[in-house]
């Protein structure tokens, strides 16, 4: 239980006008989902047959009656000026309806905060409630920008790592055990990226309980709450310990339900307190999410799930083509996930194996010499905090989907 290592720091001893670049930037990794990304991408558009598993951005366009209330949104005057910063009203009010709908806690719309995307949201949620110093446990695996957020905040991230043999799941006993005097926020995630990884309602109320019990806060990150399989469920931490609902923050968006990762708007929902102090932070930022975007953001949650539900059982087909492949190659151990759009498989029998002449001695350098000699891009477990996996996101088409997991399969047989 340590916290993630933020790569190299200025050193104390430097003289203010010599650092270029603050310590507490300088100090943020880079994502690395983003990074493997963007180098799919540019090695795309140099003509290389790449196959991208790294970001986690459904294949789908944005369902036509989004779009169209954008373009509608862009027709109308009001949208071309200032808005208020915590977001358009009737979005907000929309957003504590669906919260009521979809997660069974009744809010108001003063306690929502309409941001740029579920990346701030974070960010500034982890600002409003965090103080230097102030620990936050973190199950690992954990997506790349947690520990980053809490960082920047001022907070100390504190890991506390499941793997395959849990089911990537925590238990309140490990929680405990990480639980210090400066503990204050427990980071919650189900469904979770990376692994994929959804709680059953017993264990939300046990780990809902247990911080409670210790008057902990809960921030807890639902953006992945539709994109539930087989008899899973998902489940919000504060519905089932209603003593939790004003010390818990909720972080949401529209990118992965309705295939709305570039539109850019998620929120913040918690106590009004927390609410009005990240509303000043994000006055300051960057003032009011774009209100084209807003709008597109309003018709998505007002309106029906039959376009979710579609892109859904695309997911559910896909996870259940991806986990079988990449079983049946030896040497790798791929659980079934229950949620989101991702698998996360232990590649660790794999490391320090030869394979075309090089031995990978970590699953970075597998997840490099993966894209080198068979031009697919995988996010190596270090990216999640724990070494030893690559995660690979379903959310792309069926055809490269079987293509990309057939090269890599095709690679790794040849381990020796």
């Amino acid at each position: 239980m340590t916290a993630p290592s933020s790569g190299p720091r200025a050193s104390s001893s430097t003289s203010p006008t010599e650092r270029r670049v603050s310590q507490r930037i300088g100090a943020i990794a880079e994502s690395a989902t983003l990074a493997v990304d963007a180098k799919a991408k540019a090695l795309k558009a140099a003509g290389r047959p790449v196959i991208g598993f790294g970001a986690g951005e459904p294949d789908f366009p944005t369902p036509g009656y989004i779009v169209d209330a954008a373009v509608e949104a862009c027709r109308t005057p009001k949208y071309h000026r200032y808005t208020p910063a915590g977001g358009l009203p009737e979005l907000k009010a929309a957003i504590a309806e669906k919260t009521l709908r979809d997660s069974g806690i009744k809010v108001e719309p003063s306690q929502v905060l309409v941001t740029n995307g579920g990346k701030q949201a974070i960010y500034e949620a982890f600002a409003a409630i965090l103080d230097p110093g102030d620990e936050v446990i973190v199950p690992a695996p954990y997506w790349t920008t947690y520990p980053e957020s809490i960082k920047l905040a001022g907070g100390v991230p504190v890991e506390v790592v499941a793997d395959e043999t849990t089911g990537y799941l925590v238990s309140v006993e490990q929680l405990e055990a990480a639980r210090t005097p400066n503990t204050k926020v427990l980071l919650f995630v189900s469904p979770s990226n990376p692994t994929g990884a959804v709680y059953s309602r017993e264990q939300v109320e046990a780990i809902g309980r247990w911080a409670a019990e210790h008057g902990l806060w809960v921030l807890t990150d639902e953006i992945y709450e539709h994109l539930v399989y087989d008899d899973a469920e998902f489940v919000s931490i504060a519905a089932v310990v209603p003593e939790l609902i004003d010390r818990t923050v909720i972080v949401n968006g529209v990118a992965k339900t309705y295939a709305m990762t570039g539109w850019r708007v998620g929120w913040v929902i918690g106590p009004q307190d927390v609410i009005k102090a990240a509303t000043n932070l994000q006055s300051h930022a960057t003032s009011n999410v774009c209100n084209v975007a807003q709008a597109a953001a309003l018709a998505a949650i007002a309106g029906d799930l039959s376009a979710v539900d579609e892109m859904k059982v695309a997911f559910d087909r896909r996870r259940r083509t991806i986990v079988r492949m990449l079983n049946e190659i030896p040497g790798v151990d791929c659980p079934e996930p229950k949620g989101a759009f991702y698998v996360y498989p232990s590649v660790k029998a794999l490391i320090g194996k030869e394979i075309r002449g090089k031995v990978p001695a970590s699953s970075a350098e597998l997840a490099g010499l993966i894209l080198d000699e068979v031009e697919v891009a995988v996010v190596p477990g270090e990216a999640f905090g724990t070494p030893g996996y690559l995660r690979l996101s379903y959310a792309l088409g069926d055809d490269d989907l079987a293509e990309g997991v057939s090269r890599i399969a095709k690679l790794l047989s040849e381990a020796k």
